[in-house]
């Protein structure tokens, strides 16, 4: 059987991914380990026969694809975070490098470790496999030819030896944490409105006007003076049904129909005059709304405000509904593909809107290859490019830095010309699923018989025990701060923690656990700052230690 593995690697990969993913179905508590169990089935696979293994091209496919979809998620997020604490949060997280590297220096003295073996144990209890590749790199330019198999096989032991725990260590923190600190994943989210996480439960109401200080005002004006967070919808005048815009000006005893969370909703009502118990978006008599999908590319990366709906078409959108989420509309939202918007126009004008949104689900199955491959080809070009620091070191973004920048910054732009850089929402989370198991199947099955077989010999426990600590104590120590003295939400920081630990096992635990989009938000943030960091700390762990 084990022949077969060897002479089909495909085989392998699927059954590993196949029993993972099972595996990690199983809920313990409450709690289960999600995708990232095919890491684990994948070491376990892999410590059967040294043979066993998965092409590089695997590993690095599943890693592009899911850092690059990630990007592109997370772009609009990541840049609205960044102006928010986005410094402080980084230089939190270089921080707590700081307190890894000081951990391991105190390892290395008190266990007597050989200076290499150190570097690559700092490497591997932070899974940053960018970090081992640049040791072995300076290894090779430096060391003396007679000791060049030794040394660059010291790193690599360090490495594998605390790699596992690296990753099951940080899960473990994540996981007592959140029940210490009595996580609520959904009301964290609530609160992070303008991250477009969790379900808004929008609602219509409908007030009648009768408060003089609003009348002759229009209902942009009040919006931007109150700050409200409502969309309105119909305005009944007499006998006549229009469309509330941003230029309607209130009159005495208008009828108008509000949209909003509950909260914003009763907070707007009170200012403009009395709850109605008619509800205006009923009346379908003169206006009709219909629920369509955004397939067109003319539209898409674009806000509603550049489709001069109300003056072109006689339109308004109240809600746009992205995956499960209910979003509440205004003048900036940025449509994506894959949006459904719920419009409101006269009956006669659905077909021209229909038309213009695009409103095909086939449509929307089909990927764009020229903007999804000329993404992934910028992002492979910037991770090339070699970038000096201090001490001669030089660093690549690599595989994994260059495309998460790149579609970072192409998933905030939306669009360059006819160019649209996102993917359908379903299309997105399907690829990254895909990355994913690939990414950790070919870590587990590469790491696998490594591992094992190097925690047998000599001075493989010290190294694991001492590999233990850097994760246990730098992810604990980063959690009780983050949490509890800067405030940053825990869904936000546990990925966080994922970036600074470089480890998408992680991220993916994070986001089974927290059923939201903030780890995601958390790990574009901090990864591109962790990375070079890590692989700094790396070298200079190398070069300095005796």
């Amino acid at each position: 059987m084990i022949q077969i593995l060897i002479d089909n690697p495909l085989l392998l990969l699927f059954i590993v991914a196949a029993v993972g993913y099972a595996i990690g179905r199983i809920k313990i508590k409450g709690s289960s380990l999600g995708v990232a169990a095919v890491l684990f089935v994948g070491l376990a696979a892999g410590a059967l026969h040294p043979d066993l293994e998965l092409p590089d091209i695997v590993f690095l496919i599943g890693l592009i694809i899911f850092v690059y979809t990630i990007g592109l998620s997370s772009g609009p997020g990541f840049f609205a975070s960044f102006r928010r604490k986005g410094l402080r949060d980084n230089l939190f997280i270089v921080s707590m490098l700081v307190v890894a590297a000081l951990v391991t220096i105190a390892s290395h003295f008190i266990l007597d470790l050989r200076a290499a073996v150190t570097a690559g144990m700092f490497a591997g209890s932070l899974t940053n496999t960018p970090a081992l590749a640049g040791l072995l790199d300076t290894i090779r330019s430096t060391a003396p030819a007679a000791q060049l198999d030794q040394l660059l096989s010291e790193p690599v032991i360090g490495y594998s030896v605390a790699y596992p725990m690296g990753v099951l260590g940080m899960i473990l923190a994540v996981a007592i944490m959140q029940r210490v600190f009595k996580i609520d994943y959904a009301a964290e989210a609530k609160n992070m409105r303008g991250f477009h996480l969790v379900e808004q439960d929008l609602y219509s109401q409908t007030v009648r006007i009768t408060k003089p200080e609003t009348v002759g005002l229009s209902l942009r004006e009040l919006r931007h003076q109150y700050n409200w967070h409502v969309v309105f919808g119909r305005l009944q005048r007499g006998n006549e049904i229009m469309l509330a815009t941003g230029d309607t000006a209130l009159q005495f005893n208008d009828m108008l129909s509000i949209v909003g969370t509950p909260d914003d909703v009763q907070t707007a009502v009170p200012v403009l005059g009395e709850l109605m118990d008619i509800h205006l978006e009923f009346d379908r008599s003169q206006y009709d709304y219909r629920r369509m999908f955004v397939s067109n590319p003319a539209v898409v990366g674009r806000r509603l405000s550049e489709l001069r709906l109300p003056q072109e078409h006689g339109a308004i959108v109240t809600r746009v509904r992205r995956g499960d989420i209910d979003l509440l509309a205004d003048g900036d939202t940025m449509l994506e593909l894959g949006d459904r918007v719920r419009v409101v126009s006269r009956r006669k004008d659905l077909s021209e809107l229909s038309r213009l949104f695009g409103d095909s689900y086939k449509a929307l199955s089909e990927l764009n290859l020229l903007s999804f491959g000329l993404g992934m080809t910028l992002g492979l070009l910037l991770g090339l490019v070699p970038i000096p620091l201090p001490g001669g070191v030089v660093f690549k973004l690599g595989f994994a830095g260059g495309p998460l920048i790149v579609a970072l910054i192409l998933g905030a732009v939306g669009r360059t010309g006819s160019i649209v850089w996102s993917l359908p929402y379903s299309a997105n989370l399907t690829l990254r699923q895909i990355g994913l198991i690939f990414l950790l199947a070919g870590i587990g099955i590469r790491s696998g018989y490594t591992f094992f077989t190097t925690f047998a010999q000599s001075g493989g426990i010290t190294i694991f025990l001492a590999g233990t600590a850097v994760t246990g104590i730098t992810a604990f120590v980063t959690l009780w701060i983050g949490y509890k003295v800067l405030h940053i939400p825990y869904g936000m920081l546990t990925g966080m923690l994922a970036a600074l630990q470089t480890q998408p096992a992680v991220l993916g635990f994070a986001l089974e656990q927290s059923e939201n989009e903030l780890p995601n938000i958390g790990y574009a943030l901090i990864f591109p700052i962790a990375t070079i960091v890590k692989i700094l700390f790396a070298q200079l762990l190398l070069t300095l230690l005796p």
